[in-house]
């Protein structure tokens, strides 16, 4: 090679930019199993992990929807970026309010997780030795439920925009907000909603789970519909389900996300939390968001992105990396 040839080779390796590193291979398997049975009504869960059989780290999410709606199917964001970074992420059903009231739908939370202990090894290669858990606004009440019912404890929990509180004035009372007031049902329609079969994902519903959820709200009966108790006459009756009542310094570490100006779920239930954890010496995170509604809709991008970006390291410190 001529000498000015070969120093123009070398000069061009040297100054051309570094080949990006090789990307995570982004292919992911679901496995739907089904981890119990109440009555002929079978409740589900979605196991998602790369499409390897390497052991990974177990997140567990759980959907919202007012525990009246919802289903497995739906990975939020943050559940999808522990996937895209090698974690297994497994998203369960739970039966519906107001067909199954409150106590049924935690005894499902709580065998879901016997289920993985007893099976997510040899079912999907995931440790199920330690789980973390998140969720969003009703998945959010049941994350932190799960810190409190379930056993042996989860790791570390991420609530987005969840409750601790099941009785409070913004149940208890008439919402205000425009959000709750777009329909209504007649009490035949509601009686029917009521009195139907157990489901336990709402695509499985004939009726409008979501003009119910309304009702509930613009006539402050939520906590009676979904639960059977009266907060007015046995609000002793909702202590066994509700987390801010429930805080104990063994309590798992957790990351509190919510938007400052959510009408659904407010600010201050997560205030409540906090509150309850550092009384406690709970190791915790609370991230506000200014100006969120909620799932932060209407907060600054930059404000949204951060406190999502807040999941991934909060996990690698109680649950561990994922393998590579």
């Amino acid at each position: 090679m001529p000498p000015r040839l070969a120093i123009a080779l070398v000069l061009a390796l040297l100054l051309s930019p570094a080949a990006p590193a090789p990307a995570r291979d982004a292919t992911a398997r679901v496995e739907t199993f089904t981890y119990k049975k109440a009555g002929d009504l079978e409740i589900k869960l979605d196991a998602h992990r790369p499409s390897d059989e390497k052991i990974r780290p177990l997140v567990v999410w759980i959907h919202g929807g007012a525990l009246i709606n919802g289903g497995r199917q739906g990975l939020g964001r943050a559940s999808r970026r522990l996937l895209d970074e090698g974690y297994c992420v497994v998203s369960i059903d739970y039966r519906l309010a107001p067909e199954t009231k409150l106590p049924e739908i935690i005894s499902d939370l709580e065998d879901a997780f016997g289920w993985l202990r007893a099976h997510a090894r040899e079912k999907f290669s995931a440790d199920a030795s330690k789980i973390a858990v998140m969720g969003g606004s009703a998945g959010g009440h049941l994350t932190l439920s799960s810190g409190f019912r379930v056993r042996p404890r989860p790791v570390c929990l991420v609530s987005f925009w969840g409750y601790g509180d099941l009785i409070g004035p913004w149940l208890s009372q008439p919402s205000p907000h425009t959000r709750h007031q777009a329909k209504t049902l007649t009490e035949d329609q509601i009686v029917a909603i009521e009195k139907g079969p157990p489901v336990a994902n709402a695509a499985d519903r004939v009726h409008d789970g979501g003009a119910y959820y309304q009702h509930a709200r613009h006539t402050g009966t939520w906590p009676r519909r979904v639960s059977g108790f009266d907060p007015e006459k046995n609000p002793e009756s909702f202590d066994p389900y509700m987390a801010a009542a429930n805080v104990s310094p063994d309590y798992p570490p957790t990351l509190l996300i919510h938007g400052t100006e959510d009408t659904d779920v407010p600010h201050e239930q997560s205030e409540i939390m906090a509150r309850e954890f550092k009384k406690h010496g709970v190791p915790f995170r609370f991230i506000s968001v200014k100006g969120g509604e909620h799932g932060l809709r209407g907060g600054g991008q930059e404000d949204v992105d951060e406190a999502f970006a807040a999941v991934l390291p909060f996990m690698r410190k109680y649950l561990g990396a994922a393998p590579e």
